[in-house]
């Protein structure tokens, strides 16, 4: 009996892990809404088989509420204009091979005018189908009705089962961005504190540049994020989100450029070197070993600061953050002190120690709490600002009901 219970509860316990997974619920309502939008068209349109109304429903309910309102209106004005080309075409030339291309080519031209974005080869889809029919007028209207149905039936569909808010899966991403960066930097540090060959520290140089390709993904992922958390009903405080984890990706992004630069630094330095002669002296490759380790270890902690809800453990990872940025400060400063010495004993390549120097410096100081506290203010503001000239009678009504709520109440309202 109480293994029954346990494998019930290990079942509830699945079911509730797959409720919170944003693909589970993005595939779940997507197929509702399509199955929804086809019912209903069962009983408006003259179609048999009214297949564009779950079609629309089924591109219209996108993985956020904001681009389901914009890919709806696109949709509806791409199918539209696109009825609308073929009942003209039809009237006056008919189909034929040369009139099918000219529909095309005027569909695809208008598609641009009317701004439907990625819906534009819709326009010429939807000219062709109707240019096909034989009663174009009947069929032509039809379309439009089934399209507007499966737009409407999509957009209820989100505003009654909100979409999945996508602000884990980007944390994520960013996550796992800040541990290869991590990876790679203590990959260099090992190299640095020994002989090491040219090709091995280009090697480390080509890993570096590879992060480009990561901070590309981690930015399409942020950006469904940020879609995900405007018009969101079950999202407070969504601009906050969105420009706390902006405004790190950023500073994960400037920091992956420094890496390179430091990866470019420490290859030139070895292709100065001889074949068996070190690229630092025996101490300070150790120090150069020990100050990237820990600045790998900052760089997860920054991230994981930026993805922490508040509510959860955001004050010990900030903790954990200052603490492993003092370290690595401490140990920078004895780094800098043993590259002096070496370049007073040696000055080859003396640039090159400097640059490293700096380098991790510009990483360090890129985390510094103080700094990401002054951008996040300055985000926050040019965003609230940008918000208030797009929107200025939105924002004028806001403010107008901020007062009404802290407006003090008179003698003669207690008197009541």
């Amino acid at each position: 009996m109480r293994d029954v219970r346990e494998a019930w509860a290990a079942a509830a316990a699945q079911v509730a892990k797959w409720r919170q997974e944003p693909v589970i619920v993005q595939t779940v309502r997507s197929a509702a809404a399509a199955t929804v939008a086809y019912v209903v068209a069962l009983q408006f349109s003259p179609e048999v088989a009214p297949l564009t109304a779950p079609l629309t429903a089924l591109l219209v309910v996108q993985v956020t509420l904001y681009s389901t309102l914009t890919t709806g209106v696109r949709r509806v004005n791409s199918v539209v204009a696109g009825v609308l080309l073929a009942i003209a075409f039809s009237a006056i030339v008919g189909l034929t091979w040369w009139s099918l291309g000219l529909l095309i080519l005027a569909s695809l031209a208008v598609g641009h005018l009317v701004r439907v974005s990625e819906f534009v080869p819709e326009v010429a889809i939807s000219a062709m189908l109707v240019l096909g029919v034989t009663r174009v007028g009947d069929t032509a209207w039809a379309r439009v009705l089934e399209t507007v149905i499966g737009a409407v039936v999509g957009l209820g569909c989100n505003l009654l089962f909100s979409p999945p808010v996508w602000v884990g899966a980007a944390g994520d991403s960013i996550e796992d961005l800040a541990r290869r960066m991590r990876q790679l930097m203590l990959l260099v540090g090992e190299e640095a504190g020994g002989r090491t060959p040219v090709a091995y520290a280009a090697e480390r140089l080509y890993e570096a540049r590879r992060l480009d390709h990561d901070i590309v993904e981690v930015d399409a992922a942020l950006k469904q994020a940020e879609d995900s958390l405007k018009l969101n009903p079950r999202v407070r405080e969504g601009l906050l989100h969105r420009v706390v984890l902006r405004t790190g990706l950023d500073t994960l992004e400037i920091c992956t450029v420094v890496l390179r630069v430091l990866a470019r630094s420490l290859t030139d330095l070895a292709r100065l070197r001889e074949p068996d002669e070190r690229l630092f002296e025996r101490e300070t490759g150790a120090a150069v070993e020990q100050l990237l380790a820990e600045v790998g270890d900052a760089v997860v902690s920054f991230a994981v600061l930026v993805t922490t809800d508040v509510s959860r453990s955001a004050e010990s990872a900030e903790a954990r953050l200052a603490t492993e940025l003092a370290s690595a400060t401490a140990t920078r400063d004895k780094l800098a002190q043993l590259m002096l010495d070496e370049v007073q004993r040696d000055a080859r390549q003396w640039q090159l120690h400097g640059a490293v120097l700096t380098e991790v410096t510009r990483i360090l100081d890129e985390l510094d709490m103080e700094r990401r506290s002054d951008r996040l203010l300055e985000e926050l503001d040019r965003c609230t600002r940008e918000q208030s000239e797009r929107m200025p009678s939105l924002t004028r009504m806001r403010h107008r009901l901020r007062g009404l709520r802290r407006k003090p109440r008179t003698s003669s309202d207690r008197a009541a």
